[in-house]
């Protein structure tokens, strides 16, 4: 099948309807801007799990997503969207860029969820950019910029409760939003912000609770051993509820 778009982590293929695509995960793994590669074996059928199964509860409480239904163990079908062009970071607690920008200690506890906004941009590093410089660059309108914060902020609370009663603590996430290029079901309006791309702990810092042990990409970005083992890991506990571990 033609390939729509390949990146660091996906294969965007054609849906089989119009308005939809297919998006299969692979195992690459990528850190600090592609300068570290590698393969972690079975990524791509966790993120993919993980990432469904997130989609679909956070659909179930509300949140519009670009997710139909998972279609295998490595894909998902999704409502096509245009990718908004800003990658929008939720924090909880401090830990990697952020305390090596203000030289603060990882784990510290933030006194409330706060949103930073960087820009897609691979070679200029995806630096980040403030909310008025994204509308002056016309990235987002106002409206836009509001309801991406808004959703972020939700989405937060939502995983955070979901990790806690995994016994996981949600540090920090990135999301990414796209909009509607198609009117895929009644209650869809073209044009409309909706979350998109992938919630993996690729894009999610993820500590156990008690420990501080790191369930998540940072296992792989600091070599700190048993990557392949954290993400099953984290695989089994989003899946308690369907498939209780015994």
């Amino acid at each position: 099948m033609e390939k729509l778009y390949e990146g660091k982590a996906k294969i965007i293929y054609p849906g089989p309807a119009s308005g939809t695509v297919r998006v299969f995960f692979k195992d690459d793994a990528t850190a600090f801007n592609g300068q570290k590669r590698a393969q972690i074996a079975g990524k791509g059928v966790v993120n993919n799990q993980v990432s469904s199964a997130l989609f679909r509860y956070l659909e179930d409480q509300g949140i519009p997503t670009h997710f139909i239904r998972q279609l295998s163990e490595n894909e998902m079908l999704v409502k096509e969207v245009q990718i908004v062009p800003l990658e929008v970071i939720v924090r909880n607690r401090t830990a990697g860029s952020f305390s090596r920008r203000y030289g603060v200690e990882e784990g510290r506890e933030l006194p409330y969820p706060l949103v930073e906004f960087s820009l897609k941009n691979d070679a200029l590093g995806d630096p980040l950019i403030e909310g008025d410089a994204a509308l002056a660059l016309g990235l987002v309108n106002g409206s836009e910029l509001s309801r991406i914060k808004e959703l972020a902020l939700k989405i937060n609370a939502l995983l955070k409760d979901y990790f806690a009663q995994r016994k996981l603590e949600l540090i920090d996430f990135k999301l990414e939003f796209g909009k509607l290029l198609h009117s895929a079901a009644p209650t869809d309006e073209r044009g409309a912000i909706v979350l998109a791309d992938e919630i993996s702990p690729d894009t999610m810092r993820l500590w156990e609770f008690g420990t501080g042990e790191k369930m998540d990409k940072d296992r792989f970005r600091r070599d700190l051993g048993g990557v392949e083992e954290a993400y099953q890991e984290v695989l089994r506990r989003v899946l308690w509820p369907e498939q209780p571990s015994t």
